[in-house]
Parts: C-alpha cells; structure tokens; sequence
C-alpha cells in the first residue's frame, strides 16, 4: 500500500466513501441496499413469451468510454417511455436481448455478437462491454427483442496504444434543460465530422417540467408527475425518459461515442458533497443520501458507462482516464461529489476565509491526487481535463471591488492552486481544461497568478454554452462585457446556445464555438461565433477567426415581453 501523499489521499476517499455507505445502510431498506451495493439478487424470471406493448427501442441505443479494442453500448427497453411508474412499461422480469456488431450499417458482416439480460432492477437498462474489436475504426452496432430491432447506431475505438494520429476531432457540450428550448444544436452535431462527444453534465435537470414542455409548448400533454421535482427513484426514470425521446439527442448519441461525467442538476441544484441545497426536498443527510443514491442509480441507468461506473449507494465511480493514442489523454473529472462545501453559504462572494482555506478542495483531495499523479505521468501532447465548473478566476465586480462564484474553482482557491502550481512546477505539457455549467461560451488563458496580466500563462480553457438552459441567450450581455473588461486572462464571451466543436493535431489544438440565434423554436441554423487555437509547446489562446451575428427576421424572437409572460405562466423566473 502506498505511503506517499498520495496513497494517504486516496485511502482517505476510501474512508470516506465507507462512511457514505454506513449513513445509506441506516436509511436503506435491506432488499434495495443489496441491491444498489451489486449483491443482489436481481431476478431471474425471465420473459417467456416476448412481446411488448409498444417499439421497445423508442429511447434510442448509445455508446461510450471508446477503447483501442472495445467500446460500451447501450439501450433501454421501454415500450411506453412516459409511464409513471418508472418502468417504461415493461413487466418486472428481466428479457433477454441480443447485440451485433458490424463494419457496415446493413449487416452483412457481423462480427461481434452475444446476448445478454435486461433486468427491471436496472430499468431494463443493458451495458455491453464489446471488446476484440480493430483500434481507430468504425462500427456499427444494434439491439434486438420480441422480433423488434432497434435503430443502428455508430461508433468508433480509440487509436492504438502508444500510436500518434495525425488528427482528432470532438465536440463537447453541457447543460440541456428540456423545458428551456429544443435540441436543435444536436441535430447539428449530429451531422459533423467528429470522432467522439464529451458531455460535461447537467444532462437532465431535476426540476418539474409543465404539462406543455415549457418553451417547447407540447401539442401532446405531458404526465402531471413531471409537474413534480424528482426524488425517488421511479421519478428520476421518468425524468430521463423525457430527456431521452428527444429524436435530436437520440441521434447525436447513434451517431458517436460520448464520453459523459455529471454535475449538480442530476442530482440536485447546487449540492456539495453530502451536503444538499439549502432550498433541498431532502434536506437531512440521511434523506439526501437516498435521493442521491436513487439519482445516480437512474444516471447510470440511462448512460453508455461501464460496470465499473455502476453505483454503490450513495457513491458511483465517475472520475477516469482515456488516452487516444498519444496525442490526447483525457482524464474526466466529477466535482461535484466529494467536494467541500461551498464557501461562505455559496452564492457571490469577495474571497473569504473558507474560499481560501487550503484543507478545503473542490474534486476532493484523492480525486484532486489522482489527477496531479495522471498529469505527472502523461507522455500525451494534449493533457485534457474535461471537469464541469470554471477553473480560471472570474470576477464580476467592476472596478477594484472582488466578487466571485463560490461555488467555482474560484470558491476553492487552494484547490485550484495546487492544481496549476502542480502543472506548472512539473512542466506539464499542453494543458487544457474543458468546462460546462456557466451557460455561456468563454476563452481563457490558465495562470498561476490571475492577478497579474503578466504572469506567465501555462494552459487554456475553453468553456462552452449549453444546449438548452437558458433559452435563446444573446451574443452580448452587460454581465459578459463587464468580465471581459475585469478579467484580462478571459478572452471572449457570447451568451448563445450552441456547443464547442475541437480539432487536434500533433502541433494545434483549434476550437470552434458553435453557436444557435435561438432554441425557443426549431429549425434555427448554425454558424460559428468565434475560432481560438493554442499551440503546442506555446500555451495561451490565439483567436483563429471571428464572425459576426447574422442578421435575422425579428419573428424569430419572442420579445422580452412574451418572454415574461410565457414565465409567468409556467410560474418561475429564468434558469439559473
């Protein structure tokens, strides 16, 4: 057993994680803590006769975590995707389900294939791990059940180990509040030439959704449980259902390998660690350990993760690395659930005591460990954090006055200096952070010393927008002009929906920032705001291109007026 600092770091994570589930084991009852803790039992009766309701497949397959010889693919088998109950219409017996996959998308040449159980334990969820397959190649892949098929989807493996390519490209996103608008940027994505998609988190929100989808104004009525904010377990199925059967998001999943982490809304607004939101349903510990665990159960349920990712209670297993050849190594971080508290009640705040105090940290301090022991250890030209809250200091005060988001790496200070007093004292190449969360697109220059322009810089950040969250946003903002002009290192803003589109090389990292006019309607186009590259070897952002906002018909808005009355129908104020 280690014995350095890091191995204490992360025998401490284990501590704590046992006491997660002593707090869980108190609460749980006996038949559902086995469960969640993988030792069952999960049923074996079997669906003798299979038929469905309903098209099983009607949430759509996905894969993810891409290998050099394997991927994870994923469905879920749910005739009747808006049942109530949570499970999708389906019988509480487990059905068998068979996978193939192919190197052409008709078929003919199938070759991997097995099949496995989809269990009402999990949603009828099912997680193959297919491994033996050619690195840096597509794949095509299906389900089938009862007789019925399920759509085709598309993946690839990553390069081969210790291999370089002469290029990779992804496209990261966050954030998609489905009451906030449509996934029009997805149908976009959908399209490109890309080899992978990371999600950031914020993929579903647990906020209720009105009968008439909000902003999407449904023809059809949606259940009145969704009315309600989810926090058991059959109503976060139900929540990702919704999400789901969107066809935009659907196609983006069949079109690539995502790799996806979590942030607060999956759970709950603003939580910390053990700790919930002030405003929480479950405001007691114990109360919001379950709800927690019923959360990240239904995360998992719902996303292209391997069993090694599945929870335990209270605890799943999201912070990995992938590496791609060596030209990028991602290592994916969850600062959500084993993070501090936030300082001084969370909120907007000058640097206090507790932002500032160096026992506190943000990833917590194994997770924090790991990542500093994988950068230290990287031969990767590219070393990609792919985390959730901004990392570079964001200042919203104008003037000499200080105001600061506490629930940012900005409200860890000495968290985040370890991180990038680590990457610069070690020499750690060409590091670059990938951010969600904020709803807007930002640039920034990473320095060790944010108060000083002059300070060296030794890493980027690109920080994306959201799919949805926030309606149809604006190019510029009074808040966005007022950071830009506070804060140097930051080097561009819009407030659009969209999402970032990357292209690597072996000597350019270039980031396109994809960007919508609106979302409050579909069908609306894409273009691209603004490009920055960073080279490697030469840290900071070089802006590579810049295009104005078209001009559009004014029927594409709703004014400000209609804005707040549709509001004030739904009852609640904008997203924050």
């Amino acid at each position: 057993m280690r014995d350095d600092p890091v191995g204490r770091l992360l025998r401490n994570r284990h501590l704590a994680s046992d006491l997660d589930r002593r707090k869980f084991l108190s609460v749980a009852s006996g038949a559902a803590t086995a469960l969640v803790f993988g030792q069952g039992p999960f049923t074996t009766r079997t669906m003798a006769k299979q038929s469905f309701v309903d098209y099983p497949f009607q949430l759509g397959v996905a894969s993810g975590d891409p290998l050099p010889d394997g991927v994870v693919l994923w469905t879920r088998l749910a005739p009747q995707p808006l049942d109530v109950s949570g499970a999708g219409g389906m019988p509480d017996v487990r059905v068998r389900v068979r996978w193939e996959v192919a190197e052409d998308e008709n078929f003919r040449s199938v070759i991997r294939s097995g099949t496995t159980f989809a269990s009402p334990e999990l949603a009828h969820s099912v997680h193959v791990e297919v491994s033996g397959l050619e690195p840096a190649r597509w794949y095509y892949y299906r389900f089938s059940a009862g007789g019925e098929i399920s759509p085709v989807g598309r993946t690839r493996t990553a390069p081969p180990e210790g291999s370089r390519p002469d290029r990779f490209r992804f496209a990261f996103a966050s954030c998609q509040m489905y009451s906030e608008g449509y996934y029009t940027a997805y149908a976009h994505m959908a399209t490109e030439d890309l080899d992978l998609v990371v999600h950031l988190g914020d993929y579903m929100y647990e906020y209720g959704v009105p009968p008439n989808g909000g902003y999407r104004n449904h023809p059809e009525v949606l259940p009145d449980d969704l009315i309600t904010e989810p926090v058991t377990l059959d109503r976060y199925r139900l929540q990702y259902a919704l999400y789901k059967s969107d066809p935009h998001l659907q196609a983006a999943h069949a079109a690539f390998p995502w790799i996806v982490t979590s942030d607060d809304h999956e759970v709950e607004n603003n939580h910390a660690g053990l700790i919930p939101e002030a405003s929480s349903q479950t405001p007691s510990p114990e109360a919001f350990l379950v709800r927690r665990a019923n959360a990240y159960r239904a995360y998992y349920e719902h996303m292209p993760l391997r069993r090694s990712s599945m929870p335990a209670g209270p605890d799943m297993g999201l912070y990995r690395r992938l590496r791609f050849g060596t030209l990028a190594e991602f290592n994916v971080l969850d600062t959500r659930q084993y993070r501090d508290d936030q300082a001084a009640g969370d909120g907007t705040d000058p640097p206090n005591s507790e932002s500032l105090d160096p026992a506190r940290s943000l990833p917590g301090h194994a997770q924090e460990a790991w990542l500093l022991d994988g950068l230290a250890s990287s031969s990767a030209t590219w070393n990609v954090i792919a985390q959730q809250v901004f990392m570079a200091q964001r200042d919203f005060a104008a003037g000499a006055d200080v105001l600061l988001s506490m629930d940012a790496w900005d409200g860890y200070a000495a968290s985040r200096d370890r991180v990038l007093g680590a990457i610069a004292d070690g020499g750690i190449e060409n590091p670059v952070v990938l951010t969600g969360d904020v709803h807007a697109n930002y640039a920034s220059d990473l320095k060790v010393d944010f108060s000083d322009p002059a300070a060296p810089t030794i890493g980027v950040e690109f920080i994306g927008t959201s799919i949805a969250s926030g309606r149809d946003g604006a190019d510029s903002t009074e808040t966005g002009d007022r950071i830009l002009a506070e804060n140097p290192h930051i080097k561009f803003f819009n407030g659009q929906r969209g999402y970032v589109s990357c292209t690597l090389t072996p000597a350019l990292w270039r980031s396109d920032y994809r960007v919508l006019p609106y979302i409050t309607q579909p069908g609306a186009e894409i273009y691209t705001r603004a490009s920055f590259v960073t080279e490697a070897g030469n840290p900071g952002l070089q802006l590579a291109d810049q295009n104005p906002v078209p001009s559009l018909p004014s029927s594409a808005f709703e004014t400000e007026e209609e804005r707040r009355q549709k509001d004030d129908r739904l009852g609640r104020g904008p997203t924050s």
